[in-house]
């Protein structure tokens, strides 16, 4: 889910490397483009893209406790912007503040439906023409010491169907999520989809995640090492999934981890096949490699053969692969 416990606290510097960015295009761009969380006190990609709502913004988060980001949407109700935000209902400890305070302003505030364990989703969608799909949720005090990150996306056929999804979610009524061009969806077809992107790898695969244990994922990423794939994951606290990291190991995969109490932390969930081949393949979003997120919650992910998305995505993981501890 999202943090393990409250170990998780403001702190400390980075590697070099962990600073690595990439911009996002302008909101209205064609096209996609992928930026990593900058490691500071905020994210001022992320603000932009909520500023640059002129007529809609329909934000759907899973923590939100960030009071530039709260402020700003609701300077763009106050400017006119049909604001939507669907929160998660289990996190009221940490949504309260910001549900309450867009209530008050008159943002269209709910709480997410309980057909769900959780709406671990995280995206912003921009006038039904571009969305933001993350890997991080907008909660402040982690953006010092975390990896996430951000795809822009302006491909019409993602958007509506993140906007279709959306609407049903946010009026707590049934829906089966289509992926568009590039979507994949929890509780629908994520597994199959990831299964898809790792299966397809034939040189290379990089797997950055916080959790790793939905072993139809885990045995094919194994699969792949044991067929001479060079596999190589970055682990968020990898004594926590010693048999998995076994089994990557055993086939001929490497594994590097964090496991710092308050230092830099793989909150990231991204993957990437065959970097610079013809067959390259990049997937980023909300969804862990575990069944309960597969399963059971809302999730949304993308899928792309981008190079400017790859290569955002695959510097910052060599960064953090180079930085981690072996496992």
């Amino acid at each position: 889910m999202s943090r393990k416990g409250t170990r998780r606290l403001l702190a400390v510097a980075v590697t070099a490397g962990a600073t690595l960015l990439a911009d996002a295009l302008p909101a209205h761009a064609a096209g996609y483009s992928a930026f990593a969380f900058n490691l500071g006190t905020t994210e001022p990609t992320v603000y932009s893209f909520i500023n640059s709502a002129t007529r809609t913004l329909d934000m759907t988060m899973y923590e939100l406790s960030d009071t530039t980001a709260v402020n700003d949407l609701i300077a763009r109700k106050k400017a006119g912007v049909t604001v939507r935000v669907i929160l998660d209902r289990t996190k009221t400890s940490v949504n309260g503040s910001a549900y309450s305070s867009l209530k008050a302003a008159g943002v269209g505030v709910v709480y997410s439906s309980s057909s769900y364990v959780y709406t671990h989703q995280k995206t912003i969608t921009v006038d039904g023409a571009t969305s933001m799909i993350l890997t991080g949720n907008l909660t402040s005090k982690y953006y010092p010491t975390s990896r996430d990150y951000g795809v822009v996306d302006s491909d019409a056929n993602d958007v509506a169907a993140v906007e279709r999804v959306f609407g049903a979610d946010y009026a707590h009524t049934s829906v089966t999520p289509g992926d568009g061009d590039n979507l994949l969806w929890s509780p629908t077809d994520s597994r199959s989809r990831l299964l898809a992107v790792v299966n397809g790898a034939t040189r290379t695969l990089d797997v950055e995640e916080e959790e790793f244990s939905d072993s139809a994922v885990v045995d094919a990423i194994a699969a792949r090492a044991a067929a001479g794939v060079k596999v190589r994951v970055v682990l968020e606290t990898p004594g926590s999934y010693a048999s998995e990291v076994a089994q990557i190991d055993d086939a001929g995969g490497t594994v590097r981890g964090y496991s710092s109490s308050t230092g830099f932390y793989i909150h990231a969930k991204a993957i990437v096949a065959d970097y610079g081949l013809a067959t390259q393949k990049v997937e980023a979003g909300s969804m862990n490699i575990t069944s309960n997120s597969l399963d059971s919650n809302r999730e949304l992910g993308i899928i792309l053969t981008d190079s400017g998305v790859a290569s955002t995505i695959e510097t910052a993981l060599n960064s953090d692969y180079a930085g981690g501890t072996p496992a």
